[in-house]
């Protein structure tokens, strides 16, 4: 009865992870492919990254000159001559920044430095995106393979329950015989279950990392090219990874910070003008044109206070840097630690699997002729599934570990990995805002009634 429950629910578990729809095969490549069109996570960065493109606009339109329309019109009594009028008038005011210290020029510096830093985060966000996929698809081979190597074990100890039997009704063993291989049995059907759900769950990450649920998984292609050494990865990172790059843009936007809170000191110079149209033809038009000048001489050491801020902000920046680059080598030196430690361990594993099949063989020959138990054939059978196990484990580690070591030196990216796909473009949105926006529907408004005015 336990075999033929346990036959039962290996065929049902089996169902759940192979009874799905036929799906072609996938590969890696098409695992990242996927992952960089589908991800949320990229969309959501470079979503965020077209609205710091528009930093640039509007640091680009303090420099040009500004127009308001404003107007009101209303009903005036007199008490004294108890008598009513009527007013209306429109009027159009101008302001023109003429100089500012620099305070303006060096506010677009840092926006379009402040786009150069969002870009840098998204090729991080890419990089972990890729990450991630690698990851997961290396973990669905993984516990696919567990379970595959989990249901052959299931076999093998169903057999030697009904051999061993088989046996003992014919008085060659023991009960207790008997109740041994049934145990590790019902072992066996534990592992199977537990694999299965941990496929399960493996197969939720993948869903998640890829954006679509995995189909029959191709063997991973041939590893991409490394340094040849740990020192050049290093150089390769503090050269090229986005979280550097990024860091020392950081340090640049300080320092500018610190020049615009010292332009802040400094007196300005505006262009201003306004033209008002009056209804009430008593009073007639007016205009006014005017330069005009503000010098800041006391403003309660809020100014002073402003730039030694920038001036401690710029000085986190440069500890940032050098903090940053400790940890981008730091990485580095885990991944290339990683990934020697797996292949080592894929040559351990490999000889061990292999001195773990011939025991085996000769357990069974030796059970064949009496010599060894049915026991004695599952702790072999044990042995190697661990092995076996373990040689998986190594495989996948060795993968996330180069895939990880790219990441750690800037070079996981849909460019370097020659995806092909169509790579987001951040300039394609960029070149249509960095000149300041276009006239919006109220600037079309008013150009229509200053054309109307005009005629």
């Amino acid at each position: 009865m336990l075999v033929r429950s346990g036959i039962i629910a290996a065929l049902t578990i089996a169902g759940l992870a192979f009874g799905a729809p036929t799906v072609s095969a996938q590969s890696l490549t098409d695992a990242l492919i996927s992952a960089y069109r589908n991800s949320d996570q990229l969309k959501s960065q470079r979503a965020a990254l077209r609205g710091t493109d528009e930093d640039v606009a509007a640091a680009v339109a303090a420099r040009r000159p500004s127009l308001s329309l404003s107007g009101s019109a209303g009903n005036v009594h007199s008490f004294a001559f108890n008598l009513d009028s009527q007013y209306a008038n429109l009027t159009m005011a101008l302001n023109l920044t003429l100089w500012d210290g620099g305070s303006t020029r060096l506010g677009i510096e840092v926006a379009r430095l402040g786009v150069a830093v969002a870009r840098d985060s998204l090729i991080d966000t890419e990089q972990q995106v890729l990450l991630n996929a690698v990851t997961a698809y290396m973990d669905m081979r993984r516990d696919t393979q567990f379970l595959q190597l989990s249901r052959n074990s299931y076999d093998v100890a169903a057999k030697q329950v009904q051999a061993t039997r088989d046996r003992f009704e014919v008085g060659e063993v023991r009960r207790t015989d008997v109740s041994q291989v049934e145990a590790r049995l019902a072992l066996a059907q534990s592992i199977v279950a537990l694999r299965q759900g941990t496929l399960e769950i493996s197969r939720e990450a993948y869903h998640v990392a890829v954006g679509k649920y995995p189909g029959r998984l191709m063997p991973p292609p041939p590893l991409p090219p490394l340094p040849a050494t740990m020192d050049k990865a290093r150089a390769l990172a503090l050269k090229n990874h986005p979280a550097i790059r990024r860091a020392r843009k950081m340090v640049r936007i300080a320092d500018l910070n610190v020049a615009r809170a010292e332009a802040a000191m400094k007196p300005s110079i505006a262009l201003q003008g306004n033209v008002t149209l009056e209804a009430n033809k008593f009073n007639g038009d007016t205009g006014v044109l005017a330069v005009t000048g503000k010098v800041p001489i006391y403003q309660g050491g809020a100014l002073s206070s402003a730039y030694r801020r920038a001036q401690a902000l710029a000085q986190k920046a440069r500890f940032d840097l050098q903090r940053t680059g400790q940890l981008v080598a730091q990485n580095v030196n885990r991944a290339w630690s990683q990934l020697t430690i797996a292949r080592a361990t894929i040559t351990a594993r490999q000889k061990e699997v292999r001195s773990a099949r011939v025991a085996l063989d000769g357990i069974r020959e030796e059970a064949s002729v009496g010599a060894r138990t049915a026991l004695d054939v599952l702790d072999a059978e044990s042995v190697l599934f661990q092995a076996q196990t373990n040689l998986a484990t190594a495989k996948r580690d060795e993968y996330v570990a180069v895939y990880s070591l790219l990441s750690a030196m800037g070079l996981l990216t849909a460019r370097h990995l020659g995806l092909k796909v169509e790579h987001y473009d951040p300039d394609r949105n960029y070149r249509k805002v960095y000149t300041a926006p276009t006239l919006s529907e109220r600037g079309k408004l008013l150009k229509r009634i200053l054309k109307r005015a005009g005629q």
